[in-house]
């Protein structure tokens, strides 16, 4: 009987984390998951939702504990998905975001490679669509693909784009199965609230219960490539079963913006018309926006075949559907 494939997941108590833990386990592997401090808010909720996980203290700027990670989960397959991964956030705390997501890269690269696992444990790397900057000079018609030249627009970008290149470097150095997935904005109902797409979708649930008047938000016309999360843990999963370690831009191929999310999701409700609902606060605003994402994901879809499945009105139901069901059980506990 061939052993049981184990796997260790950074990032456990996020979005990607928990798609991806239901994911693996559903294939029948060992599950790890990476869990940072010693009173993490996030523990009691990862145990009760993914009891078959089992939780490592460490922490992607502690190499020592990373090592001791590596030695205890043992992985055939490790999926590097922990970050500061707010772009807001970002510009507020840089130096934190550099330690933890550019280093924090390099960090888990040398734990596999000095417990001796370089030629024994597939490495996924989580980069970003953010990496591209959404600039009109390097924007391609068809959307942004595995060769579109890079020009991160924010402190998160550019620790994306260190963790993607030092990533590249450890399969080129060291001859490391490391795949970089680049992955175009993906949702759903485990994203977190201070997300613009959670944000909204979870403010429209409580106005439409009644237990909030509006939602403020920032800038409405940025346009992003919205897929689902669920969606795109398959592709980080078969990046790593693929013949050769390599680059992957995962993407739906379209693109859309904050008001057309909008629409939709107040659509859901029966509003027809948003505006009297939103507000523009300055404080949502960055220093740097991104204009545009579109994805490109013909190289997926060609040599993993991977396809997303869940489209841009079927994510934003679901998303409502999800938030008015949490918070309707939330007002009946309340009565």
């Amino acid at each position: 009987m061939a052993d049981v494939r184990r796997a260790l997941i950074t990032g456990i108590t996020g979005q990607d984390g928990g798609h991806l833990a239901e994911l693996l386990h559903g294939k029948g592997y060992e599950v790890f998951g990476l869990i940072r401090g010693q009173n993490n808010p996030r523990r009691e909720a990862v145990v009760e939702e993914f009891p078959y996980v089992r939780l490592i203290e460490g922490d992607l700027i502690d190499p020592t504990s990373l090592v001791r990670a590596v030695e205890t989960a043992d992985p055939h397959e490790l999926y590097n998905l922990a970050a500061i991964s707010h772009v807001g956030y970002s510009f507020k705390n840089p130096t934190l975001t550099a330690d933890v997501t550019a280093k924090g890269v390099l960090n888990v690269l040398e734990a596999v490679r000095i417990t001796g696992r370089a030629d024994k444990t597939r490495v996924y790397q989580a980069s970003t669509s953010e990496m591209f900057g959404g600039l009109d000079y390097n924007r391609p018609g068809a959307g942004y693909n595995e060769q579109s030249l890079f020009h991160p627009r924010s402190p998160y970008g550019v620790a994306k784009l260190y963790g993607h290149w030092i990533a590249k470097n450890y399969r080129e150095s060291y001859d490391m199965f490391v795949s970089c997935g680049i992955l175009f904005n993906h949702e759903g109902e485990r994203r977190g609230v201070e997300f613009v797409t959670r944000k909204i979708t979870h403010a429209v649930a409580r106005i439409k219960l009644g237990l909030q008047p509006r939602i403020e938000l920032g800038d409405l016309w940025p346009k992003r490539d919205w897929g689902y999360a669920g969606d795109f843990v398959e592709g980080m999963w078969r990046m790593l079963q693929h013949d050769v370690p390599d680059d992957f831009v995962l993407a739906t191929g379209e693109t859309h913006s904050i008001e057309e999310f909008l629409t939709l999701a107040f659509a859901e409700i029966g509003i027809d018309d948003w505006k009297p609902y939103v507000v523009q606060n300055p404080a949502f605003l960055r220093p740097a926006e991104v204009d545009i994402l579109l994805g490109d994901p013909t190289k997926a879809e060609q040599v993993l075949g991977w396809r997303r499945e869940v489209d841009f009105p079927g994510l934003v139901h679901r998303m409502v559907a999800h938030d008015l069901e949490a918070q309707s059980r939330n007002l009946s506990r309340s009565a």
